[in-house]
């Protein structure tokens, strides 16, 4: 998690409690807000390691729309600010108070562990950053700016590791050793949305001296101890808590709204752990903190990025010279359990399998395999009738875990069932470009501005920017549709909505138009945002026609709308009728 600042604002009133272990995107406030939340506030909440997200300040009237029915149960991702206090049982060694002496009662596998792990402290650093987020309801401008602080820790070749979410939409970022009382200006070298995970380097050759690089240890087994370092909320100080591996699992990163391994540890972690090490009792490195699960049924439940995703995204990085993500296979599949299923899709008794529901059409084996295939191996591992395969001893985990250790670019060899024919075939990993996606990869949103009508392509953080946390209920259904299960057709493919209008005369009677999808502009269907825009500079025609979703008509005069729209510009102090991306 992230300690953040924000200077001249009171504090938000903590998330109410509710049944349902929900997933959150959380950000938290500083100490001098810590205080006046009176302690502990128990929140019913998977509390990503995030960013404090200030998309309530700034943002219009929520717009409610007919989303999903709410349901309990894990799941339901949310943005919220809670400050989430430590609990205090099983923290001894919290904010620094270290045993140096051997205590008068045995000690714990678990305590011997935080002591031993003491020398590698000296690599754990204190991350500062400054953040300004794209304001998507309003897409010409920019949010407020606020400040974070999270943890980090220095590994070979002059680099530091830290989340994904700890840098997000930075503008600076400082550096801190433990000790010092110096902050060094930080450069991001590369961001992994999607693994959570963030790779920075130092120019000055001073904030290297006297400082070992963490070495990192081989994926842990269940039972074993591990010692969380990092800077946690309330204090300045280095603080170390420990615990056990209670589970090892494809866990729902809420940061990368993926799902990739990772580990559970019964461990505290808190606001501003985010991105500091895990180590086990040999002082190696095994995980990155990252997120944890608070509810009024569950204690110290942590969650921890493992060396192999780790690894994954290094390797890539030094490979690649960039992060180019972790490859899907790009398709839907079912579990084959139902007997009478498997009789019916022609499956032997000794076969097993999972049935691909569909394909993505922009993935690379979409002209390969087909609907109705049984997945019957991955890369020579069997896929089991629920869609796992052997992990470690007494262990099963997803298959998609198999996908994951891939590269993009990496072949695979699958081996399907089809018409009761066993075939093979060598498929090439890519990623694969949602319709809607579910992170700009820093990128300011697009839009085009025309009579007063904005018009941009919807994006998970737009959604979240104009319904609030609870989206994924309060959107439009249709837009929760195409969200949920729309497929990109051709990897330019956007969502292209009017978002707003921005009331002058010429547009009067449109006035009440909110995110209402574009399907075609004068007959022609739009493809995506620029495709639109360039449509609509170029018409020569007397009328512009919009037709949108729900069979709405918008129709304007050609030369009266372009005539129109400086003035709205200038009204509304807007730059430019477009986005910098739609120029070139």
């Amino acid at each position: 998690m992230v300690e953040t600042r924000k200077r001249g604002r009171k504090p938000k009133a903590p998330a109410s409690t509710s049944e349902a272990m929900d997933l959150e995107y959380a950000n938290t406030t500083n100490a001098a807000q810590n205080a006046q939340n009176d302690g502990f506030i128990a929140v019913n909440n998977l509390v990503s390691t995030a960013a404090a997200e200030n998309e309530v300040e700034n943002q219009p009237p929520k717009r409610r729309g007919r989303g999903r029915q709410r349901k309990s149960g894990l799941g339901h991702t949310e943005h919220t600010e809670p400050y989430v206090a430590a609990s205090p049982e099983r923290r001894p060694y919290q904010n620094g108070g270290v045993v140096l002496e051997p205590p008068p009662h045995p000690v714990a596998n678990w305590e011997s562990a935080a002591a031993r792990v003491v020398p590698a402290m000296d690599a754990v650093v204190k991350v500062f950053c400054v953040h300004t987020e794209p304001n998507y309801s309003l897409p010409w401008q920019r949010k407020r700016q606020y400040s974070s602080s999270s943890s980090g820790f220095i590994i070979g070749g002059k680099r530091v590791l830290t989340n994904a979410h700890s840098v997000e939409h930075y503008i600076q970022v400082k550096l801190k050793k433990r000790g010092s009382d110096t902050k060094y200006l930080a450069t991001v070298l590369s961001i992994g949305t999607e693994c959570d995970a963030a790779m920075l380097t130092v120019e000055d050759d001073e904030f290297w001296e006297g400082v070992s690089p963490v070495d990192f240890g081989d994926l842990p087994a269940l039972q074993d101890a591990v010692t969380v370092v990092g800077y946690p909320i309330g204090g300045d100080t280095i603080s170390v808590t420990s615990g056990v591996v209670s589970r090892i699992e494809i866990l729902s990163y809420v940061h990368g709204s993926t799902e990739l391994l990772g580990l559970q540890i019964d461990a505290a972690i808190n606001s501003g752990n985010s991105g500091g090490p895990a180590f086990n009792d040999k002082r190696k490195c095994v995980g990155i903190a990252f997120q944890s699960l608070k509810h009024e049924d569950a204690e110290n439940i942590g969650y921890v990025i493992p060396t192999p995703v780790i690894m994954h995204f290094i390797q890539d990085y030094e490979k690649n010279e960039a992060y180019t993500g972790f490859p899907v296979l790009g398709v839907e599949w079912q579990k084959m359990e139902n007997p009478d299923l498997r009789l019916a899709m022609g499956m032997k008794l000794d076969q097993k399998g999972v049935l691909i529901r569909r394909i993505e059409p922009t993935a690379p084996e979409s002209h390969l395999l087909k609907p109705s295939d049984i997945i019957v191996s991955f890369d020579g591992v069997k896929v089991a009738n629920d869609g796992t395969v052997p992990f470690r001893h007494g262990e099963r985990i997803g298959f998609s875990y198999l996908v994951s250790q891939k590269y993009t670019g990496d072949t695979a060899s699958v081996k399907v069932l089809r018409d009761s024919k066993i075939l093979y075939y060598d498929i090439k990993l890519a990623t694969h470009k949602k319709l809607i996606p579910a992170h700009t990869s820093g990128k300011p949103p697009s839009y085009y501005i025309i009579a007063g009508f904005v018009f941009t392509s919807v994006t998970v953080p737009y959604l979240r920017s104009e319904y609030g946390k609870d989206y994924e209920f309060d959107a439009p259904v249709k837009l929760l549709d195409k969200h949920l299960h729309a497929m990109s057709q051709s990897t330019d493919e956007q969502l292209v909505v009017v978002s707003q209008v921005l009331v002058a005369d010429i547009n009067i009677g449109y006035e009440e138009i909110v995110n209402t999808q574009v399907i075609a502009f004068n007959g022609k269907p739009v493809k995506n945002l620029k495709n639109l825009a360039k449509m609509v500079d170029s018409c020569k025609d007397k009328y512009l026609r919009f037709d949108l979703e729900y069979q709405q008509i918008v129709v304007l005069q050609t030369k009266a709308a372009k005539a129109a729209t400086l003035d709205i510009l200038t009204t509304h102090c807007i730059s430019s009728a477009m986005s910098d991306d739609l120029k070139s």
